[in-house]
């Protein structure tokens, strides 16, 4: 019996195709080094296979890996430094952040804690339908800074929930009454996703990424805190947060406009779930040091001295979980998406990082700042083009993680050079890289779960995301260059 588990064909094929153009055919540009050349074609051929899910992300990133150290493209004739190199990846701090704080996130489902949260918000806000909208908006948000992975928040705490609540009202795909409340319900379980995961460094994995693309780019003039970020993300956010609902109640009309039964529902959901136990008060106190550590309290009261990197403060808040045994370690063992992205942050940012190193992504962000530089245009105008290529390109990426590793730096490179801010554009670029996730159903891994969920028809999927995109930049630009100047970030 064939029990072997193959890549698949197609997107394999293409994967393997054009990583040999690149390396074999395409002549190597001007200024560009060999080695940097043949560190694309593997990184492109990653990235593609990426796209096409040849194998899981994990799998890929281990073959990079493994090309990049038997290549030795980032060191020739010498083996021992190409795996140094190629291992690099697994010594970044950020990656260890978001790789801990996943397995944290495991503690919301183990304690019911994440599911409390969002009953409690129905039963407070639920006597309409517009009021349970904002209720499953603020309970994703209120678990946001502590669930690095949105596909777990937005898919595996708050959709069970949503669907709850839809089924109560007699509102399913298979009733065909769908239009009752669970699409409109259904459209801003996930619209409100991207925004949730744009407005923390610790909500959504790429996030930490970013920072360290911008910190590098910038030879660490910019180095993008925790604080910092959330405060640069509050005023815009919420006014996406408080829009996002409307507008899609506007376009989505519910059929159901009262629902006093909601919040009756809501509470005996939290009459199961009996009062709150010592796991979900130790997890409480941890998740609350966190984020005091995390904005820089202790600093800010006592002295620099008294400042705790972030991946410490990750690593102190999973040793407390593991101490007081609201996690035991084989919770730790079996989180097997936060070993998954430990891998494949570690290899695709590895590659990024080379690329830079390389001289590849100057070379290319140098290419489109001439481009856009033809047109004669001022740095706004040549920003808020980078800005569109760079979120609307995202139709042919089904991975945010893929689409900004392979298009981040070389943008933000690009637009500093053309005269944007660099603070300014680090913002602008860093929130586009979530928000973008409204546009398909395949945006993001929470985009195939909820849509999956039956409520909506692929049209009015991407009419919602490709409404919600246009409103969503437009805040960010008007409301968020307001905000930062207010900050004095610009």
């Amino acid at each position: 019996m064939n029990n072997l588990t193959l890549p698949k064909p197609l997107p394999t094929a293409v994967a393997v195709a054009l990583a040999l153009l690149i390396w074999f055919v395409i002549p190597v540009p001007a200024k560009v080094t060999p080695e940097a050349w043949h560190l694309l074609a593997i990184f492109i051929g990653t990235v593609a296979a990426i796209i096409g899910k040849a194998m899981p992300i994990g799998a890929l990133s281990i073959v990079g890996i493994s090309l990049v150290a038997v290549t030795e493209v980032t060191r020739p004739g010498n083996p021992d430094g190409a795996i140094a190199d190629a291992l690099s990846g697994f010594s970044n701090p950020l990656i260890w952040l978001i790789a801990i704080a996943v397995m944290m996130a495991v503690a919301l489902t183990k304690t019911g804690l994440g599911t409390r949260i969002g009953y409690y918000f129905i039963a407070l806000f639920g006597k309409k339908t517009i009021g349970v909208a904002y209720g499953l908006v603020l309970s994703e948000l209120v678990i946001a800074p502590v669930t690095p992975s949105n596909t777990a928040r937005g898919g595996a705490i708050i959709h069970p929930i949503m669907r709850s609540i839809a089924d109560s009202f007699g509102s399913s795909p298979e009733l065909g009454t769908s239009n009752k409340i669970g699409k409109y319900l259904a459209l801003v379980n996930y619209n409100t996703n991207p925004i949730t995961s744009a407005m923390f460094i610790t909500a959504t994995a790429p996030n930490p990424l970013i920072v360290d693309l911008v910190a590098k780019a910038t030879n660490s003039a910019i180095s993008i805190t925790w604080a910092q970020w959330a405060l640069a993300a509050l005023l815009p956010g919420a006014c996406m947060l408080l829009l996002m609902p409307l507008v899609l109640y506007f376009m989505f009309p519910p059929e159901i406009k009262n629902t006093p039964n909601a919040r009756a529902f809501a509470k005996t959901e939290l009459v199961k779930l009996g009062p709150l136990k010592l796991s979900e008060f130790i997890l409480l106190a941890v998740s609350g040091l966190m984020l005091f550590m995390w904005a820089g309290v202790p600093s800010m009261l006592f002295g620099p001295a008294f400042d705790v990197n972030p991946t410490t403060t990750a690593i102190i808040g999973l040793a407390l979980l593991i101490v007081t045994g609201v996690l035991a370690w084989d919770d730790i063992l079996k989180a097997k998406s936060a070993w998954d992205t430990l891998i494949w942050f570690a290899a695709l940012v590895m590659m990024a990082s080379f690329l830079g190193k390389l001289g590849l992504i100057g070379w290319f962000s140098l290419s489109i700042q001439n481009g856009i530089s033809y047109l004669g245009l001022g740095w706004i105008s040549a920003t808020a083009i980078l800005v569109l290529i760079y979120f609307y390109s995202h139709y042919f990426f089904a991975s945010t993680t893929a689409h900004i590793t392979a298009m981040f730096a070389a943008f933000f490179t690009a637009g500093v050079a053309l005269g944007a801010p660099p603070m300014l554009l680090a913002f602008v670029l860093a929130f586009a890289s979530s928000l973008m996730m409204s546009l398909t159903h395949y945006a993001t891994g929470t985009a195939p779960i909820i849509f999956g969920s039956g409520y909506t028809t692929l049209n009015e999927w991407w009419k919602a995301g490709a409404v919600m995109s246009v409103i969503n930049l437009l805040i960010l630009v008007v409301v968020g260059s307001i905000w930062w100047r207010i900050l004095g970030y610009i």
